[in-house]
């Protein structure tokens, strides 16, 4: 239906408004384009005024643009949308989570809602003088609240033109003005810039990776285990992860300077194989215990327009802030880890950034070594108790308490022993799935003897 003369200009203008008091909340948004009413019917039920729809379209795009808003451009598809719908709720969230996997960005999305392509961010220039290039860098990364932008511009500019003589030189003169310290902290800042970019089909794609504890021997296939993960519905939905066939090395990806890690991250969105990190000899990880799945992350949480028109930009979340989605993730992500270990014999840690996974082996041996010292209290505590019974026959009454676990022992002949009490973090598994071990160490039984 076609808006009353007037109307449209009214809608175009609130719009406008709109879009001028939610720009500085704003890094990005996507827009729908429609290329015919049918289709606008089919993702707003009941809407064909298409005129208007692309008005406000331009209008929004050419504002926010102007205000340094990233402007993306999905082109809305009846056939890809329905099959999407398929099996989901016909809910407006469900509506707008659709995303087209093949993204418009910068002159290109402007140009395809026909606003000037000129408004759109340009590309940074770089001169070939490397020592003006590494001078910015270091200034922006020492004025702390100009880093979070200029810094990671800059960076982002440098590495994806492979500016490995600026880099090195900025590290170097960061190095003699303001120490090593600094330099090393430098260092880590270009390596976090550099796993993750604004390129993919959606804008935005970032390096993962799967630490994951290996058995002495026969170390499991590394193809049937990412498939396993995709298929626990563990992932965050916004976000599109694949992992590469084989396993890679933790201590071979710790040696990658930041230019060969935005590398690794081209290669993989370009779906081939890294040339900086072949896949490792299992012989060698099973010897060191660890190897590492190396993923790919692709982000479609860029917000939609229709979403912010009618909730307002997305909250950023508080630091450890955790959503009841995220919750339940995360138990299955529990469960799944309990599987695999029963299964194969592997530990897998959790899903990290390429940059955590020094981090995250280093927690998981320390806890490690909590568990494998609450098992040897357990053994203690049972050969303690055997050596003090007559016939030196014991048997285990266990009790799950919370998420600890009280181990009670007695005599055959129904005399109690003695009892100890294990904390959830000096358990290699939860209270409950502790009872197998346990029966590889004492008998259990359900009922003290004799009672």
């Amino acid at each position: 239906m076609l808006q009353p003369p007037g109307r449209q200009d009214q809608i175009v203008g609130q719009s406008v408004a709109r879009a001028r008091a939610v720009a500085l909340a704003l890094e990005s948004i996507l827009m729908t384009h429609y290329p015919d009413a049918d289709t606008l019917d089919t993702f707003r039920p009941g809407e064909t005024d298409l005129d208007t729809v692309a008005a406000v379209n331009l209008a929004v795009a050419a504002e926010l643009a102007a205000s340094g808003v990233r402007v993306f451009v999905q082109r809305a598809d009846r056939a890809s949308f329905r099959r999407w719908m398929a099996g989901r709720a016909d809910t407006q969230e469900n509506r707008w989570a659709w995303r087209d996997r093949s993204l418009l960005r910068g002159a290109a999305a402007l140009k395809a809602l026909g606003v000037d392509p000129t408004l759109a961010r340009p590309p940074e220039t770089l001169g070939n003088a490397p020592g003006p290039l590494a001078d910015r860098l270091v200034a922006a990364f020492t004025e702390e609240d100009e880093k979070g932008s200029e810094f990671d511009e800059l960076a982002h500019a440098l590495l994806a033109t492979g500016r490995h003589d600026v880099l090195d030189l900025a590290v170097r003169k960061a190095r003699d003005r303001i120490g090593e310290e600094a330099a090393d902290d430098l260092t880590w800042e270009l390596l976090l810039v550099a796993e993750g970019g604004e390129i993919g089909p959606s804008g935005w794609a970032g390096l993962a990776a799967l630490p994951v504890a290996l058995p002495p021997h026969d170390v499991p296939d590394a193809t049937e285990l990412r498939e396993s993960l995709l298929a626990a519905d563990v992932l965050d939905p916004t976000t599109d992860t694949s992992f590469l066939p084989g396993w890679r090395s933790p201590d071979a990806l710790a040696t990658l300077d930041p230019v060969a890690v935005r590398r690794v991250l081209i290669d993989m969105v370009a779906g081939i194989e890294p040339r900086d990190m072949p896949p490792a000899d299992t012989d060698e990880l099973a010897a060191k215990g660890f190897g590492v799945l190396l993923g790919l992350q692709v982000d479609w949480s860029v917000p939609l327009w229709d979403d912010v028109t009618a909730n307002g930009p997305p909250r950023e979340p508080q630091e450890g802030e955790k959503t009841p989605e995220d919750a339940a993730r995360a138990a299955t992500f529990d469960r799944w880890r309990a599987a695999i270990f029963n299964a194969v014999g592997c530990v897998p840690l959790a899903l990290v950034p390429l940059s955590e996974i020094e981090d995250e082996i280093a927690d998981f041996l320390a806890e490690a070594g909590q568990q494998v010292g609450g098992i040897e209290e357990i053994r203690e505590f049972v050969a303690g108790a055997r050596h003090e019974a007559p016939d030196g026959d014991v048997v285990c009454r266990p009790e799950v308490i919370g998420s600890g676990l009280e181990l009670s022992l007695y005599t055959l002949g129904g005399r109690f022993v003695g009892s100890m009490n294990l904390p959830a973090e000096r358990m290699p598994a939860k209270a409950e799935e502790m009872l197998r071990l346990i029966e590889s160490i004492v008998p259990v039984v359900k009922n003290a003897p004799g009672r």
